[in-house]
């Protein structure tokens, strides 16, 4: 599937900023299941090009400017080739070893509930029990538009009984870890149609010895096919945010977010 993306983020700031530094991790990913056909990120208009692959496999790049600056707009644009891989990741340029991500940390933080949950979807093998834990993060937790926000934990998301794709991927990814399984959040895009705000979405992968990395979506009660597209991933959604952003002096900041995934013209057009 050719997937057409245009993810448009604006800041403003009251009175101007007087210096601003952005870190960038909004180029989709390489591997077999999805290819880059054309893309570009553009601050303020200009473009922004790629300055490094991290250890995930992951492209950043960094944006800064010491000018005032009353408004940042980002736009990441383009068109991304897909396929249904069953969630299965392979080829992506990945040197991180499997057992940084059963690292803890506090939006991941183990707890009774959560071990509760990965105790009840424990099975005979790897795959069977990541399947269960998915299906069960789902049911102990409904999905519900600003229900939570961005510092709420899997436990505080378990606890209440609903959240959004990033609480199902977090109480996820605590409950494969407490089951000594290597899993790593991912950022990304899906088209519309699923369960996912704004059509940006959220969802994990998970180590399994005999296949790699496999994608988990909780929200959407399915791995990842080829209507998703991955940008980054990292330890939890603070550790994989495609976009982060320091200002200097006190300002008052706005912050607008416009995200549009869909069929590429031309492929409707087939």
């Amino acid at each position: 599937m050719r997937l057409s993306v245009r993810h448009v983020t604006r800041y403003d700031y009251n009175p101007p900023a007087r210096r601003a530094d952005l870190r960038l991790r909004l180029y989709p990913s390489r591997f077999e299941g999805q290819k880059p056909v054309r893309w570009s990120v553009t601050v303020n208009g200009a473009e922004v090009k790629p300055l490094l692959v991290n250890a995930y496999g992951d492209a950043e790049a960094i944006w800064r400017t010491e000018d005032e600056q009353a408004q940042i707009e980002i736009i990441a644009d383009g068109i991304v080739e897909t396929s249904d891989a069953a969630g299965v990741m392979r080829g992506l340029a990945d040197h991180s070893k499997p057992a940084v991500f059963l690292r803890e940390t506090n939006l991941t933080a183990p707890s009774r509930e959560i071990l509760e949950l990965a105790r009840a979807s424990a099975r005979g093998s790897v795959l069977d029990t990541l399947h269960e834990i998915s299906q069960n993060v789902r049911d102990a937790v409904e999905y519900e538009q600003y229900s939570t926000h961005h510092a709420t934990t899997a436990t505080e998301a378990l606890q209440n009984g609903k959240g959004v794709c990033q609480d199902h991927a977090h109480v996820f990814i605590a409950a494969a870890r407490l089951a000594d399984i290597p899993t790593r959040y991912v950022a990304g895009y899906i088209s519309a149609g699923y369960v996912g705000r704004q059509e940006s979405h959220a969802w994990a992968e998970a180590y399994v010895p005999e296949l790699g990395w496999v994608g988990f979506d909780p929200s959407n009660r399915q791995s990842p096919t080829d209507a998703y597209v991955r940008l980054c991933s990292g330890l939890d959604a603070a550790d994989a945010a495609p976009l982060r952003g320091w200002v200097s002096a006190s300002v008052r900041e706005t912050l607008a977010v416009e995200v549009d995934v869909a069929p590429s013209p031309h492929q409707a057009q087939q």
